[in-house]
């Protein structure tokens, strides 16, 4: 039997976030309550700071499979991206190999949509002003997935490349930020999405009651939130991953409130009027049933 390999063409037509929200909310909820067979990602380090490979297997009821992701600072500002993957998915019952599928895509919307399923259940409602500290991918991948369920009033945008947060702002109708203190002191929801080695986020700068979605910076000795930041209300991925790989998280010895499937699942409701911290590092079952639901999707269409 030909194995179908779906290229990120095949995959924007039938990835959405509205429903990818849902699958995340789904996938969390399962790894929460231990029904995902999912070790932490090992990561390769090719070259320290700009080359990974990462090696990420997951099973669950819905999905087998694992995901290769080469993670590379160095291409950042380059015609490549930083981010290059692909997933293998199986059966989990028959263990019949479904489909190979480019990770690209998937990566970037399967990290936003996540933070959007959390902020869904962690952030004030009625959330008007989105602060955004970095410009890249992730950057616009959450105001897409936040979009969701949230009517922004205003935008605004900041990035160590005044260049990149000028053109973000021509794209999206943001407003450009001229330091990261003014992008999120108003913000009743933050995205920080960098390759930072050091804190660019400040908690005097938060506004009390907001909620931060944090993504980037994965790497153990890696910081983009300072310790204030880090000492509000956290929710994590994935315990287990961000004891291993968080740098904001072992470095600050922040206390973790729940994990995203507690939360979303209301095991572990937060305080709506708290400020609220998701640390993402990103696991490898929101790949597999992202993949899986690419791949319903796609079965069902085109087939």
């Amino acid at each position: 039997m030909d194995i179908p390999y779906l290229s990120e063409e095949v995959i924007a037509r039938h990835l959405h976030y509205p429903a990818l929200i849902g699958v995340m909310e789904k996938a969390m909820i399962e790894l929460s309550e231990g029904d995902v067979i999912q070790p932490v990602r090992q990561m390769l380090p090719i070259e320290p700071d700009q080359r990974y490979l990462g090696i990420m297997p997951a099973a669950s009821s819905d999905g087998m499979g694992a995901k290769l992701v080469a993670f590379y600072p160095k291409n950042a500002g380059t015609a490549h991206h930083t981010h290059l993957g692909v997933i293998a998915l199986f059966d989990p019952e028959t263990g019949q190999p479904l489909a190979f599928l480019d990770g690209r895509l998937i990566t970037e919307m399967r990290t936003a949509a996540n933070s959007a399923a959390v902020t869904r259940h962690a952030a004030t409602p009625g959330a008007k002003r989105l602060g955004l500290i970095g410009a890249g991918i992730q950057g616009a991948a959450h105001l897409a997935a936040l979009s969701v369920d949230h009517s922004f009033d205003e935008v605004a945008i900041w990035s160590r490349t005044p260049a990149h947060a000028h053109a973000f702002a021509d794209r999206h109708g943001a407003r450009v930020a001229a330091t990261p203190q003014e992008a999120v002191q108003d913000a009743d929801i933050v995205v920080v999405a960098t390759n930072a080695r050091e804190p660019v986020v400040n908690g005097a700068w938060l506004k009390p009651g907001c909620h931060v979605n944090s993504v980037g910076s994965p790497r153990h000795d890696w910081r983009e939130l300072d310790d204030a930041v880090m000492a509000n209300t956290l929710i994590v991925d994935s315990r287990e991953a961000v004891r291993k790989e968080s740098g904001d998280v072992i470095l600050s010895g922040a206390d973790i409130f729940a994990d995203a499937g507690e939360v979303i699942s209301g095991r572990k409701p937060v305080d709506r009027k708290e400020t609220t911290v998701f640390k993402s590092v990103g696991v490898a079952v929101q790949d597999i049933a992202t993949a899986r639901h690419v791949f319903d999707v796609y079965r069902s269409t085109d087939g």
